[in-house]
């Protein structure tokens, strides 16, 4: 299969890893609960791991690579104030300031 589009993600946070298996047909995902979230990988989807933080999607079909990409950044978003969770490399998240103490 050749891939056409791609997707890159980063996982941001203190123990978070990713890892894919079965020739990129699943992805293992520790966020920080207390069990590991498992995906399944859509037929027109491969899934690989550079490194225990950054996820590539690959395919054929831009819908489904962006989707399933969708897919695995809701799982845990970016939140503002830490900037931990799943984002696209390319995504710029704007931190919000905490609370003041007076």
């Amino acid at each position: 299969m050749e891939a056409k589009f791609f997707r890159f993600l980063k996982i941001v946070g203190v123990g978070f890893k990713a890892r894919a298996e079965a020739e990129g047909r699943l992805l293992y995902l520790k966020l920080g609960y207390s069990h590991e979230v498992e995906l399944v990988v859509p037929p027109a989807v491969r899934v690989f791991c550079f490194k225990s933080n950054v996820v590539c999607c690959t395919g054929i079909d831009k819908e489904r690579v962006h989707q399933f990409a969708a897919a695995v950044r809701s799982c845990k978003p970016p939140e503002v104030y830490k900037g931990k969770g799943i984002m696209y490399i390319d995504e710029v998240i704007k931190k919000k300031e905490g609370k003041r103490s007076k």
